[in-house]
């Protein structure tokens, strides 16, 4: 017999199984890790566009008429796409009809509603609509 230094068919076959098994086990929870960090960024990024519109509201004593009136704040979420903002106080007649609603189909906000589409990039206006459920939303 001869002494053999390499491996095996055998047991190559046994780690590319093992590795396979493995990344089946990583790789959704690497996804929903990087799903979790997604809606965290888009809530922080809520929060620093509400903070500028709320500034911007008390030095000009109405909210601006789209979020491109605010200097330096991010203009997408972390799916690419824009955020979505709607004045409601300074909106005119007719606005309450495009406005996000609770389950009871009230209106959520009263001032301006702040919003990103989500993972899915879908959306409906009750929260209770499966398009809205990925949503994040200034509430």
């Amino acid at each position: 017999m001869r002494n053999s230094q390499a491996f095996s068919l055998i047991e190559l076959m046994f780690a590319v199984a093992v590795v396979g098994v493995l990344a089946l086990i990583a790789i959704p929870g690497y996804r929903g890790y990087i799903d979790r960090a997604n809606t965290k960024k888009a809530m922080a990024d809520l929060l620093t566009i509400e903070g500028a519109v709320t500034k911007y509201q008390t030095a000009n004593f109405q909210y601006p008429p789209s979020l491109d009136a605010l200097p330096s704040i991010p203009r997408t979420d972390p799916w690419g796409r824009a955020y979505v903002y709607l004045n409601i106080a300074d909106g005119g007649h007719g606005i309450m009809g495009q406005v996000r609603k609770d389950k009871n189909l009230n209106p959520v906000n009263t001032d301006f509603d702040l919003y990103s589409l989500g993972k899915d990039g879908a959306t409906a206006k009750p929260f209770t609509a499966k398009q809205s459920h990925d949503d994040v939303v200034r509430a």
